[in-house]
C-alpha cells in the first residue's frame, strides 16, 4: 500500500494565483499546480525525447548554443546534455526560483544533477526574455536550438502569459532568434493540429512526433513538434532581415 502524498515544499507561480507543490508519493517525486499533477519523477519518456530529438537535428555542430525554456524535473536538460559534445553551451530558463533550488537538491538526484554540468547556465526568469533579447550578442539569430517545455504546451495550465510563446508573434520571435537551419522543439501534453499549421506559417519546416509519457511502455499520449528554420523565411521576415 502506497502512502498518501506528502508535501515537501511549495512556491507561488509568478503572475498567477496558482501554487506549485512538490510532493513525495511513494518512491516518486511529484510536482503539482494546486491539486493538478504536472510531472512525476517516474514518468519522463516524452521529456527525454524532447532533448534527444532536438539534438539529433543539430547535424553535429561543433559548438552549439541551446536554450531550454522550463527546467521542470531536469529530465529534458539531462537528455539534451547527453546528446551534445563538450563544447556545447546550454542556457536553461526557469521562471520559478524555487524550482531551480529543488533541482539543485532533492530533484537533482532523480535526473542525475544536470545543473552541475559545466556546460549549463541558469536564467531565473521568463524564457521569452532570452528569445526576444538574446544575451551578449550582436545579432538576434543566436541559438542553434530552442526547446520549450513550458506549462502544458500551446494550451497553458499554470500561467496565462505562457500562451504568448505559442502565438504567431511568439513563434516569429523564436524564428528570428534561431540561426538558419536552427531547431525549435516544443513539448505538449496533447496534439493540436491548429498549432502545427501555425508553426508552418511562421516559416518552419514542421515535423510532429507522437510519444508516450512512459516511453515504449505506454502512458498518456504526448507530442513533440520539431520546427526547422528555413533558409528563406516567410514574407513577414523580409523587411526585418533588411534592417
Amino acid at each position: 500500500m502506497i502512502d498518501a502524498p506528502r508535501l515537501v515544499d511549495s512556491a507561488a507561480v509568478p503572475d498567477s494565483e496558482g501554487t506549485l507543490r512538490l510532493l513525495r508519493h511513494g518512491r516518486d517525486l511529484v510536482i503539482c499546480v494546486d491539486d493538478r499533477e504536472l510531472m512525476r519523477s517516474s514518468v519522463h519518456g516524452s521529456e527525454d525525447a524532447l532533448g534527444q530529438l532536438a539534438c539529433e537535428r543539430l547535424d553535429d555542430l561543433w559548438s552549439p548554443r541551446i536554450l531550454i525554456g522550463g527546467l521542470g524535473m531536469g529530465f529534458t536538460l539531462a537528455a539534451t546534455l547527453r546528446g551534445l559534445g563538450p563544447d556545447a553551451r546550454v542556457v536553461v530558463a526557469e521562471l520559478v526560483p524555487t524550482v531551480v533550488r529543488w533541482n539543485r537538491g532533492l530533484l537533482g538526484e532523480v535526473a542525475g544533477h544536470p545543473l552541475a554540468d559545466a556546460r549549463v547556465s541558469v536564467h531565473e526568469g521568463d524564457v521569452a526574455e532570452l528569445i526576444r533579447e538574446p544575451p551578449a550578442v550582436t545579432s538576434c539569430a543566436v541559438w542553434d536550438a530552442i526547446l520549450l517545455d513550458v506549462d502544458n504546451g500551446p494550451v497553458g495550465l499554470t500561467r496565462a502569459t505562457n500562451d504568448g510563446l505559442y502565438t504567431s508573434a511568439g513563434l516569429e520571435a523564436a524564428f528570428r532568434a534561431l540561426k538558419p537551419r536552427g531547431v525549435l522543439a516544443i513539448w505538449s501534453a496533447a496534439p493540436d493540429r491548429a498549432f502545427t499549421r501555425r508553426l508552418a506559417r511562421a516559416g518552419f519546416e514542421v515535423e510532429s512526433v507522437d510519444l508516450r509519457s512512459r516511453g515504449q511502455r505506454g502512458g498518456h499520449r504526448h507530442v513533440v513538434w520539431l520546427g526547422t528554420r528555413q533558409q528563406v523565411g516567410p514574407r513577414w521576415l523580409a523587411g526585418w532581415d533588411r534592417k
